[in-house]
């Protein structure tokens, strides 16, 4: 019923085009450029019903209006960034329900890499469009929220489902996998992931879409509650925030 279309943009950007094949509705998720994308639904021959920000930064919002000139478009963006978000149609905030491409969708919000960012899960299909707040093996930076949001805005991502899909904002799982090995060298399933991301880019494939449960186990961003990182790190004694804390600055510098 719905089919995706992943569209690398800019230097390391992801835009994501959601078709439903039955009502031929077609979403678009973070435009970061419009060009790309008017070039992918020509190619499939699809309209573009509706744009889905996931937040304000221009990489993810630059082709929204040029998109708007081509087609009569609903544009849907988080509330609590509506005064940096211009011609929005639609705001939404944290557990609204709204349809993406005809397929219902709830609206997480994650502040913390911005102070309104919000991520969208379509629960039918356990699929996670998680913008800029969680990568593969990594998360984004903290630019507007605090380390504590940001913490708590994965832990709300961490209660989803193992078998859900995500696809995230941007191709930065090699560095992110290294920067892992740093934290835990003595992590073999650590590494059996590095050398699974090397081989994907060496052949310049995509390590999207990623499998949460596998980030559950992996991900150091999301394990601030872990004991053996914890005392990898030698923070045994630090709560949640502070563990994650210190991941996010050492990644900042790494």
């Amino acid at each position: 019923m719905i089919e995706i279309e992943i569209i690398p943009a800019l230097s390391d950007n992801y835009i994501y085009l959601l078709h439903n094949k039955v009502t031929e509705h077609t979403a678009v998720i973070d435009p970061g450029v419009s060009q790309p994308v008017i070039d992918k639904l020509m190619e499939k021959k699809w309209d573009l019903n509706q744009i889905i920000n996931t937040h304000h930064h221009n990489d993810h919002t630059g082709g929204n209006l040029e998109l708007m000139k081509i087609w009569n478009l609903e544009l849907v963006a988080p509330f609590k960034e509506q005064n940096k978000i211009p011609n929005v149609t639609h705001y939404v905030s944290h557990d609204d329900q709204i349809n993406i491409a005809d397929i219902s969708s709830k609206v997480i919000e994650t502040p913390g890499h911005t102070s309104g960012h919000v991520c969208y899960y379509l629960r039918d299909y356990d699929l996670l469009f998680s913008g800029d707040t969680l990568f593969r093996m990594g998360c984004g930076r903290v630019f507007e929220g605090t380390m504590e949001q940001m913490k708590n805005s994965l832990k709300l991502l961490k209660n989803l489902p193992d078998k859900t899909q995500v696809y995230c904002g941007h191709e930065y799982t090699l560095s992110n996998t290294k920067f892992c090995i740093s934290l835990e060298p003595n992590n073999i399933e650590v590494y059996k992931e590095f050398e699974e991301v090397s081989r994907l880019r060496s052949n310049s494939s995509k390590t999207i879409p990623f499998l949460l449960g596998n980030e559950k186990k992996l991900n150091p961003f999301l394990k601030f509650d872990d004991n053996s990182l914890k005392k990898s790190i030698g923070l045994e004694d630090k709560n949640e925030t502070e563990v994650f804390t210190y991941i996010r600055n050492s990644k900042d510098s790494f």
